[in-house]
């Protein structure tokens, strides 16, 4: 296929971040690189594209085993099916009545064949939590987790991951704004996050012995492979980024942030 056409179906604009790491430096002047290739910045394109498409895969996983403890969790600590929706639960209630409002219009605008089977047996002005945890956004519920009255209900959510309530609600946050960015087709392979995620102090599980940017992928990438560990001790993560790596060969890894020797960390043997 042509570079025309291929700039006609992504767009110019899209594919110029691509063309970036090819400038040399300043990078304003718009000079290449020498031997820069049209062939590379497209197949690095691509490697952005299976890319998102293997984190947001892997992240479905981790978002339903979230919402899932949350409802269970705090429904069985309450004893209080709608906790949800109940002014105690949260100790700013300013932020509350905003959750409330957008759980109105999710609500609303849902066509969820559960929660219509729910309006016409029931006469509660709301859903349980389980039902709600479904239907709601991810940031909604990170909103909500983080608004919790009862800071021990916080601790044993966070501990149902073996993370402390910091470390969790700092990690959900990047899981979130991943996800997002993967939802919008968004370039991830060499971007750094805006807010940097909070740094664990000890672990009760593998996790990383070297200390890389947090600001890089890479530390995104380590998050989610130490939620899938705590789902699913099967998981495909290592072995899928180990084969993406070597396909595409010409994506610079030190921009993701990973180390020559990210194999050897305990939490990528695991």
């Amino acid at each position: 296929m042509s570079a025309t056409k291929e700039l006609t179906n992504i767009g110019y604009y899209r594919f110029s971040a691509y063309l970036y790491p090819f400038l040399s430096t300043p990078k304003e002047v718009q000079i290449f690189k020498p031997k820069s290739k049209f062939e590379t910045a497209l197949s690095l394109y691509h490697f952005d594209q299976e890319l998102r498409s293997m984190v947001f895969s892997e992240i479905a996983e981790i978002e339903i085993a979230i919402r899932s403890a949350l409802a269970n969790i705090a429904t069985k600590e309450t004893g209080n099916t709608f906790w949800m929706t109940d002014a105690s639960t949260y100790r700013n209630q300013v932020r509350f009545q905003k959750t409330l409002a957008i759980i109105d219009k999710e609500l609303d605008g849902t066509q969820e064949k559960f929660i219509e089977h729910f309006r016409h047996k029931y006469s509660d002005p709301y859903p349980p939590a389980w039902m709600l945890v479904e239907i709601l956004p991810m940031g909604v519920l990170n909103h909500i987790y983080s608004n919790m009255a009862d800071n021990v209900l916080r601790k044993k959510i966070a501990a149902h991951f073996s993370l402390t309530v910091p470390v969790f609600s700092s990690w959900l946050t990047i899981i979130i704004l991943t996800r997002n960015a993967c939802c919008h087709h968004a370039r991830i392979w060499n971007k750094e996050n805006a807010i940097p995620p909070v740094e664990p102090r000890r672990m009760s599980w593998p996790w990383i012995a070297s200390t890389p940017p947090t600001r890089r992928f890479y530390f995104n990438l380590c998050i989610i492979k130490y939620f899938l560990d705590r789902i699913n001790s099967n998981n495909m993560m290592a072995y899928r980024l180990r084969n993406l790596l070597a396909a595409y060969p010409m994506a610079d890894t030190k921009a993701m942030g990973i180390s020559e020797y990210w194999e050897n960390e305990p939490l990528w043997q695991s």
